[in-house]
């Protein structure tokens, strides 16, 4: 089974401490993801609902977004950089952190390869995320790119799970398929 990366969104799991602490040990329960990132681009809170975050029981590997310092701070396992923060994959990795690079293209998974591991979206149909590169396309990049890859992007059912596993993947990563 690849492995499964939950990358929260406030829609789901709130955006206060409390709403993050009880929404998440339930998700966590039900489909037991091996990796969560806590993402939340428009709270000004950011960093007081990351140490709560990390401080959630479970086995997940809890990966801040796009903070590094805050991450080393506040003992994160990782950090989840955009396609904007390459240049800071070699910073977050001298520090401990692992680090999970955001990618769109085989120019952007080759620019990212010195991550721990990327993710490669859009696979399927997102609300406002581009045309989709589909499965043959993520095989193709699984072909070239050697760091493991988490396939994102419209994966909201097992049957695009399993389909998405053909590919070689690492894991699928997702925000909707991991709603109560």
């Amino acid at each position: 089974m690849i492995k499964k990366y939950f990358i929260t969104d406030p829609s789901i799991i709130g955006s206060t401490p409390e709403s993050l602490t009880a929404t998440l040990s339930q998700i966590i329960q039900v489909h037991a993801p091996e990796y969560i990132c806590l993402r939340d681009k428009h709270n000004k809170n950011y960093a007081e609902l990351a140490e709560a975050f990390v401080k959630i029981k479970g086995k997940p590997k809890f990966l801040l977004h796009g903070d590094v310092d805050l991450a080393v701070r506040l003992g994160a396992y990782g950090v989840h950089l955009s396609s904007l923060q390459y240049k800071e994959i070699e910073h977050a990795r001298n520090a401990g952190l692992y680090v999970i690079a955001s990618t769109h293209s085989l120019q952007e998974a080759e620019l990212a390869s010195s991550a721990n591991a990327i993710t490669y979206s859009p696979i399927f149909h997102s609300p406002n995320k581009g045309t989709p590169k589909g499965l043959g396309d993520l095989k193709e990049i699984t072909g070239k790119i050697k760091t493991n890859i988490f396939a994102l992007g419209g994966i909201t059912t097992n049957m695009q799970i399993k389909q998405v596993e053909t590919t070689g993947v690492y894991g699928f990563a997702s925000i909707r398929y991991f709603q109560l």
